[in-house]
């Protein structure tokens, strides 16, 4: 599937000449290195702030203050139920991370679940029951993680075999659990926190707990581990509250 997606740069902190190069570094990312092994491609354009993207376009908008408390990205669906990443450029800087890999790392995870509803069940031999978010940055999600495409970082993902340890297809190293190979063991029922990264996290649904977070075994008594009101990851965990995020002429209308 190769869906078209908007780059549009609403921002005051990131201007249209620094966004711009990202736009093919993305593309390269999308088609060589996700696509291949998620299935999921794309084609991306940016769209100057002045000029309204096609109305079956997916968009990526780059704003400047977060919307959702502790929120440095996330992925959504506008009123209309398409697709929209929103990352937030003044406090991934303030929060001294990277913007263009939120930008990759929201980008991959709307083309892998854009709907952001498809879950990996596990069940063991005791009958335990768990259900995990198919979300690809999250578990190694850190800036130090990242690589370079032509002088821009991006996001490492896992691969789905990271997920169900299924084969990973040709021309993709066979135990290779992530692109840059630096996921190390599989998602497991008994002990999900010890196969994320530090700085990772994944999502996880039980029928006693609901939505919860696991994150990586270093972070237990991190505070910051803990997603916030409103955050992405808290999101997933209270989806009746969701409120459709607003559509690309609206966020326009309301910019000041």
């Amino acid at each position: 599937m190769s869906v078209s997606i908007a780059v549009i740069n609403e921002s005051t902190v990131v201007t249209d000449a620094q966004v711009q190069p990202w736009v093919p570094a993305l593309q390269s990312q999308v088609t060589d290195h996700f696509a291949p092994v998620w299935g999921s491609g794309a084609d991306l354009t940016f769209i100057p702030r002045t000029q309204p993207p096609a109305a079956n376009a997916w968009q990526l908008v780059i704003l400047d203050d977060s919307d959702q408390a502790g929120a440095l990205g996330y992925h959504d669906l506008t009123s209309a139920g398409l697709p929209l990443a929103k990352i937030f450029a003044k406090s991934d800087q303030q929060a001294g991370s990277s913007v263009s890999v939120t930008c990759s790392h929201e980008l991959l995870e709307m083309l892998g679940d854009p709907m952001i509803d498809t879950t990996v069940l596990f069940q063991d031999n005791q009958g335990n029951v768990a259900a995990f978010a198919f979300e690809a940055c999250d578990a190694c999600e850190a800036d130090a993680y990242g690589y370079q495409i032509n002088g821009v970082l991006v996001s490492d993902f896992a691969y789905p075999s990271w997920f169900d340890q299924r084969p990973n297809p040709s021309g993709v190293p066979a135990g290779a659990l992530d692109y840059g190979q630096h996921l190390t063991r599989a998602l497991t029922l008994a002990n999900p926190a010890a196969a994320i990264l530090p700085g990772g996290y994944i999502g996880m649904w039980t029928p006693n707990g609901g939505w919860t977070q696991v994150t990586g075994q270093d972070r237990q008594s991190d505070p910051f581990a803990i997603p916030q009101r409103g955050s992405r990851r808290e999101r997933r965990t209270r989806r009746s509250e969701w409120i459709r995020s607003l559509p690309y002429d609206q966020v326009k209308a309301r910019r000041t």
